[in-house]
């Protein structure tokens, strides 16, 4: 049974109320575009989508991202850089930490209302204080309008991934989205979703009958796999790539392109096990052609601060996965950098 509690504001009055500025909107025209290059094969830099797993608190986060501009600035030139600046949580179990759309205090009863103008806030104040726009993860296709003008990349997480939803909504996301292999890494069900992703579709979305052109640039997500007892297959290695690659050739699908998830099943979430797993793709792209050419970037778990905590205590800790320290960040992108 439903309990009513919070009339929430429709995404068109929470824009007006917290408008995107028109400055940053150009910024980010400019960084849609630059993703768009790469996954499309327009450019040769990689993109790297790098960030805490989940962006629990507005300070740390936006002092997180004003490095990764600076270091934005040395690195443009091999690499597109989007932070991540993940707002929603999805719970293997249900319940705990649901991300600062549902809980915008840690540790405090969802106030949904507060979250949405708290993600907004968060993600235009990103733009002025880096000059660069953010990926978040679209768990819940009907929040996507409260944030469709703020993001330059989308992703589709390995729960959501064989949702119907999820693939109509996408189809007509105006951004690139990665879509995340199943937590099962069946390759056929990962590519059935990116034809979903990319082809033309009419449904029912937030009131409204509505019809989509279909998204070019959808395209996939290796994060690894879990077999049925609970254990981590990584999937990041040259012969998964090449099988995906593959099934890419056979389906026709626009824009082949893979982007590594470097955390999750792939480094069992040992968050130092993403340099060594970056190190292997970056390796294998100098040693086939069609590997270099299918893979175009990571993703990586990142923070000021290394590993995890249960509560919000350290300044700049991920309060979910363990993620990579700064310093280590650093070091990784410039070499990535250094090896395009």
């Amino acid at each position: 049974m439903f309990e009513k509690q919070v009339k929430i504001p429709e995404c068109e009055e929470m824009k007006r109320v917290m408008p995107m500025p028109e400055r940053l909107a150009v910024v980010k025209a400019e960084r849609d575009r630059l993703v768009e290059d790469v996954i499309a094969g327009r450019s040769d830099k990689m993109l790297v989508i790098v960030g805490p797993c989940s962006a629990h608190a507005e300070k740390p986060v936006l002092e997180y991202v004003e490095r990764l501009g600076k270091l934005n600035e040395k690195l443009k030139d091999k690499l597109v850089i989007v932070p991540r600046i993940y707002t929603n949580k999805p719970r293997t179990k249900g319940v705990g930490y649901k991300g600062m759309f549902s809980q915008p205090d840690p540790g405090k009863a969802e106030d949904i209302v507060k979250g949405i103008y708290a993600i907004r806030e968060l993600n235009i104040r990103a733009i002025e204080v880096s000059g660069l726009t953010a990926a978040d993860e679209m768990l819940y296709p009907e929040n996507y309008d409260y944030v469709d003008d703020l993001l330059s990349y989308v992703a589709v997480g390995a729960r959501s991934c064989e949702n119907q939803m999820h693939r109509l909504v996408s189809s007509g996301v105006g951004v690139s989205v990665g879509i995340k292999n199943p937590m099962g890494g069946s390759l056929p069900v990962l590519l059935n979703s990116i034809y979903a992703a990319q082809s033309g579709q009419v449904f029912k979305f937030n009131g409204w009958q509505v019809k989509t052109s279909g998204n070019p640039y959808a395209h996939a997500i290796l994060r690894g796999a879990v077999d049925g007892y609970g254990n981590d297959i990584p999937n990041f290695h040259y012969e998964t790539v090449m099988q995906v690659a593959e099934g890419y050739a056979k389906s026709g699908l626009k824009n082949p392109a893979i982007i590594i998830d470097a955390n999750h099943s792939n480094s069992g979430k040992k968050c130092r096990q993403q340099i060594r797993i970056c190190e292997e793709v970056m390796q294998n792209r100098l040693y086939d052609g069609d590997f270099k050419k299918i893979v175009k970037g990571f993703m990586l778990e990142s923070f000021l601060v290394e590993g995890n905590q249960k509560e919000d205590v350290v300044f700049g800790k991920s309060i979910t996965d363990p993620c990579l320290g700064w310093e280590d960040t650093e070091r990784l992108l410039t070499d990535i950098a250094d090896k395009v």
